[in-house]
Parts: C-alpha cells; structure tokens; sequence
C-alpha cells in the first residue's frame, strides 16, 4: 500500500477550501495554528479574520496591548493561547529579527508552539518534511494500522510520530499534513466514519475487523473537579468594579468582579453572613439586591458552578478604589471578560434568582 499517495490523491478530490491554506505568509499560518489549537475550523474562520485584520504583522502584535489582544480573543477561550502569541512576536522579534524561523526544531522554541503546531507551521510555510500529529493523526493511523497502543501514553507518541515519519511525502509534505487533517475531519472522523467508501477500506484493520469503535485506545481521564465562584457585582451610582485576574489559574489576564472561591457550594443566607468579611465591602452599607442561581461552566479539567451577586454599596471602600477599575455598567463589555461573565451580562435579565434578603 502507497499510503501517502492514497492519501494526495483523496485530498485533491476533497480538501477543504480554508483561509490559511491560500496564504504563503507564515505569520498568518501561524495566527490559524494557535486558533486551532483548541477550537473547531467552523468556530475559528472568523477569529482568523478578526485577529489578523487586528494585528496584521508581527511587529502589530508585539506592539499591541495585551488588553486589546485577549479583547480580539474574547470567546475563543483557553486564553493562554493569546497570551503566548503575543509573547511569541515579541520573541521573534527579540531573538529572530521579526522572522519567524523556518525549522520545527527552532519554531519549538517559540512560546506557546508544541510538536504539533511548530511541525505544522513547518511543514506548511517551509516545507519541512516533518509530521504534525494530532487527534487526527492518532486515529486515522490507529485504525488503518491496527496500532493498540493508548495514544495518550509516551510510548504511544514515540510509536505514532515514527510510524507517521515513516509515512509522510518528502516532496508534499505540507499537502500531507493538511491532507490528514482533512481526512480526519471529513472521512475517518471520531463517531460514524464513512468506512464503505474510504480508500484503505482494503487496507485498514479496524474495518476489516469490526474494530472502529475501538480505536484509537486512550488511558482512563481524570473526572473534572468542582469549583465553586462567587462573583459580586458592587454597584455605585450606575458605577461597578472589575479586576484583571493575575494568578497564574485560568482566565490569566482577563477582568472580572470581585469575587470569592470556596471548596463547596454556599447557600444564599450563608453568603448574605459573609459579606462583612469581605475586604472589598469593609465599612461599606451593602444592599443585597439579587443572588443568581449558580450558573454550569465546564471547561476541559474541570467544572465552574458560578453565582452572581448584585449588590449595592453606599460608598465604595479603600479596596475598591485603590485596587479595582471603577467602570460604567454598560461598558463592562468593553473589557476583555471570561465567557462565563460575557454570558451571564447579556443574559442577566434572564437569569434566575434566589429571593434576596434584604
């Protein structure tokens, strides 16, 4: 079997007409590699076309505010991506006179690339014969080969990443990845693949044994965790207060209200106890005007229960106005926020209640 052939000859029938893909300039290959890092290409066109209008140049994007960059990527979220962009143009810029380096071994040393996203950038606008191997990859080649190995194990990799080596066109090898990508996307996706019409039909283990279901083998996932947010929105005369998260946890870098963590869920009346404990609303006259039921968020390691509280302050304390920003209500939005709290502001009227004590 000519499996790299195979594979040219289904991609020129099939392959997807993407932005990325009609571009030789490697700032904008790169741009579209950390979108889709973790983001579907349906979800990420339109951030492509946003950030790149934005901050057409490298030199844009180390120039640029982080404020204004993690606004561009409000909703994308895993926020650290942009982070890690902006400080890779400053890095190129520093360390490679604005050039983006041309091989996998050096594009690994630009903050926020891995194996993958650095092969592919590679392998797309330098034509490095190098593979990018991604959940695609590890599927396609598992079920095609019969390779039982659990993908997330190092072993694994290493098994992976020699066997698609081995496999990729020295002549194409951009075409090849990009043809692997489409293929897993379009052919042999996760659930329901079209294995009656695929081209290794003949070739491919896990049809041949009825085994599709079970491949690719991944070890057991870890349960999200419960973490459990208290947001308060203190209003004063059509004022309210935010804060740029700076601990190293998620939503590095984005505003939110003040807020509080605990390790299990509060009840209403135990919040109301609590609030003359907070710093922020010490010697302040608070008026509890709503407590919203806690809102699901779920990211990938674990799962947000956030409540809303709005209250209403008499005058704000010394905390809040020497360690917030101090912003009109309805430019909140203004501000690159988490998407927890961007929903929750458009839909606020909506949200449901407890009964506040007042």
């Amino acid at each position: 079997m000519d499996f790299s052939s195979i594979l040219l000859k289904w991609y020129q029938a099939n392959a997807r007409d993407l932005p990325w893909r009609n571009t030789t300039n490697p700032y904008y290959i790169w741009v579209s590699e950390v979108i889709l890092q973790q983001t579907r290409v349906v979800q990420g066109i339109s951030y492509y076309y946003r950030f790149i209008e934005r901050f057409p140049t490298i030199q844009s994007l180390a120039d640029a505010d982080i404020d204004d960059v993690m606004k561009v990527w409000q909703g994308l979220g895993y926020y650290t991506r942009a982070r890690n962009l902006k400080a890779g143009a400053i890095q190129v810029l520093e360390q490679y006179d604005g050039r983006l380096p041309t091989t996998c071994k050096e594009l690994l040393k630009i903050k926020g690339l891995g194996a993958y996203s650095a092969a592919a950038i590679a392998s797309f606008a330098f034509g490095e014969a190098v593979p990018a191997v991604d959940g695609n990859v590890y599927r396609i080649l598992s079920r095609i080969f019969g390779i039982f190995t659990p993908i997330d194990s190092i072993s694994g990799k290493k098994e992976f990443f020699a066997l698609a080596n081995e496999l990729i066109s020295r002549s194409e090898p951009g075409r090849f990845n990009q043809a692997l990508i489409d293929f897993g996307a379009l052919q042999c996706t996760p659930k329901s693949p079209r294995c009656p019409e695929c081209p290794f039909a003949d070739y491919c283990y896990a049809f041949q044994n009825n085994l599709i279901a079970a491949l690719p083998v991944k070890g057991k996932k870890k349960p999200p965790t419960d973490r459990f947010f208290y947001y308060f929105m203190v209003k004063h005369q059509g004022y309210s207060y935010i804060k740029r998260r700076e601990q190293k946890d998620i939503w590095h870098s984005l505003y939110e209200f003040p807020m509080l963590e605990t390790s299990a869920a509060l009840k209403p009346d135990e919040l109301i106890a609590m609030l003359n404990n907070l710093s922020f609303l010490s010697g302040s006259k608070v008026k509890v005007l709503n407590i919203s039921q806690p809102i699901r968020h779920v990211l990938s390691h674990r799962t947000i229960w956030a409540t809303f509280l709005i209250l209403e302050v008499d005058k704000p304390n010394y905390v809040l106005a020497e360690e917030y920003v101090r912003v009109p209500i309805d430019n909140i939005n203004n501000y690159s926020l988490p998407r927890l709290i961007d929903a929750y502001m458009a839909a606020e009227p909506a949200v449901k209640y407890f009964s506040a004590k007042k």
